[in-house]
C-alpha cells in the first residue's frame, strides 16, 4: 500500500526540536499557507483560558490567518501578563521569519499548566522551522504536538465539489484531560476549499458539536483546547455558499467525517485506555437530555472501571442515569451491549444473557445502547475504559 499523502496544495510545514521538552524530540512547529487563508476557530469553554487561546480568539475575528505556530511541553496557561506578552512575542518572531504580519499568525501551546515559556527555545526553533518548511512536513507537525499521546493523529479526505477535487487534512493531539467543551486537544485542519469566513465558522461550530464535543476520556476540560481550520481557496470550484446547498452539504459532510475520525483517534488513545465505547442514548425527552444522560454514563468512573474489568455490571449504568438529571421512568429503561439486550423494562435478563453481554465487553470496541422510552431525543457520546495505567500516567505527568 502506498504511503498516505499528508499534504494540501498551498500549505507547507515543519517541526523541530527547540529544547522546550528538554528531550531529543520534536516540540515546536509551523504550518504556513502560501497566501493568507480564511480561518475559523473553536476554543475551550473553560473560564480558565491559556494565553494562546485568548490571542487566537481575538485574531480569529478578522477571518484571516496565514500561519500557525505551535509548541508542546508547556501550555502557557495561568501565566498572567507575561504569558500573554510571550504569546504575542513568539508570533511576532514567526511573522518576522515568514515575512508576514504578526496578526496573521495563530499560536497554540500544549503541556504543563503554570510554567512560563522560555524565549530562547523559540529564538532557536522558529528560524530552523521556517527554513525547513516543506509540502510534506505536516506529518512531523502531528508528531511534534503529541504529549501523552502514544500515536500521532492525522487523516485526509477528498471531496468533489462541482466536479472539482477539494482536499481536507486534519491532525489532532489529545489523550488525557479530555471532555469537551472541548478537550485537552489541539486540532489543525487545512483545506484548499473556497469559502468565506462566516460560513466556515458556522460550519466548523456545527461539526465540532457532533465530533470533538462528543468525546470524553476522563471528564476534565482543558485550558488550551483549540480547533483551527484554514481554507486557502486554491481549489478550482466556485465558492461554497449558503445559496449553493449541495456544495455546502458536501463540504460539511467531509469535514464532519474527518473530525469524527480524529475525535475517535483521541478516545482510542485515551490515557491507559484499552476499549473504545459508544454510549448511545435514544428515546430521551430531548436531544439535550439524551446528551446529559449519555455524558453522565460515559464519565462515570464506576462504569468505566467495569468496562476495563469486562464486568457487565448494568447496575452502574442505570445508577449513573438516575443522577444524570434526564427525566425517565426506571421501569421502562432498556440497556443493550451491542445486540445483547441486558436490561428490559428496568429488569436484568438473567445469567445467560449476562454471560453473552460479558463476551461483548471483551471486545476492544462496542456500543452501549440505552433506550429511555420517553421521547425522540438521541445522542452518541464516545468514551473509553478507565485502567490502572491512567492513574500511573497522571500521577507522574510532570516528571
Amino acid at each position: 500500500m502506498a504511503p498516505e499523502n499528508f499534504s494540501v496544495q498551498g500549505f507547507r510545514a515543519a517541526a523541530v526540536n527547540s529544547g522546550i521538552r528538554g528531550k531529543n524530540r520534536l516540540d515546536l512547529a509551523l504550518i504556513v499557507s502560501d497566501k493568507p487563508a480564511v480561518v475559523a476557530g473553536v476554543f475551550t469553554a473553560s473560564l480558565v483560558k491559556a494565553a494562546p487561546v485568548l490571542l487566537d480568539m481575538e485574531r480569529c475575528r478578522t477571518g484571516k490567518a496565514q500561519a500557525i505556530l505551535v509548541n508542546s511541553g508547556i501550555a502557557n496557561a495561568c501565566t498572567g501578563e507575561e504569558g500573554m506578552r510571550l504569546a504575542r512575542m513568539t508570533t511576532a518572531m514567526a511573522a518576522d521569519a515568514l515575512n508576514i504580519a504578526p496578526e496573521l499568525v495563530q499560536v497554540c501551546s500544549t503541556g504543563v499548566i503554570g510554567q512560563q515559556l522560555e524565549l530562547a527555545c523559540f529564538q532557536r526553533g522558529i528560524p530552523k522551522a521556517a527554513e525547513g518548511l516543506a509540502v510534506d512536513g505536516l506529518g512531523d507537525v502531528a508528531s511534534a504536538i503529541m504529549t501523552t499521546d502514544t500515536v500521532r493523529k492525522i487523516a485526509v479526505r477528498t471531496v468533489l465539489i462541482d466536479g472539482k477535487p477539494v482536499k481536507l487534512l486534519g491532525m489532532a493531539k489529545g489523550a488525557g484531560m479530555i471532555m469537551p467543551n472541548m478537550a485537552t486537544m489541539l486540532s489543525f485542519i487545512l483545506t484548499d476549499a473556497k469559502i468565506e469566513h462566516d460560513l466556515l465558522q458556522s460550519t466548523l461550530r456545527k461539526v465540532v458539536v457532533k465530533t470533538f464535543n462528543a468525546i470524553t476520556v476522563d471528564g476534565d476540560t482543558s485550558t488550551n483546547d483549540t480547533v483551527l481550520l484554514m481554507a486557502n481557496g486554491l481549489a478550482k470550484h466556485p465558492p461554497i455558499a449558503e445559496d449553493r446547498p449541495e456544495a455546502l452539504a458536501s463540504f460539511a459532510a467531509a469535514l464532519e467525517d474527518l473530525c469524527k475520525e480524529l475525535a475517535l483517534m483521541i478516545v482510542r488513545d485515551g490515557e491507559g485506555a484499552t476499549k473504545l465505547v459508544t454510549i448511545r442514548v435514544q428515546g430521551a425527552a430531548s436531544e439535550a437530555q439524551a446528551d446529559q444522560a449519555a455524558r453522565t454514563v460515559a464519565n462515570s468512573n464506576l462504569v468505566k472501571t467495569a468496562f476495563f474489568g469486562e464486568d457487565a455490571n448494568w447496575g452502574r449504568i442505570i445508577a449513573a442515569l438516575g443522577r444524570s438529571g434526564a427525566k425517565f421512568d426506571q421501569h421502562k429503561v432498556d440497556i443493550a451491549f451491542d445486540d445483547v439486550l441486558m436490561v428490559h423494562s428496568g429488569l436484568g435478563q438473567g445469567a445467560e444473557v449476562e454471560a453473552r453481554a460479558t463476551a461483548v465487553l471483551k471486545k476492544t470496541e462496542f456500543v452501549v445502547t440505552i433506550d429511555l422510552h420517553v421521547g425522540e431525543g438521541g445522542k452518541d457520546i464516545y468514551t473509553c475504559d478507565f485502567s490502572m495505567d491512567y492513574v500511573k500516567i497522571n500521577a507522574d505527568y510532570r516528571s
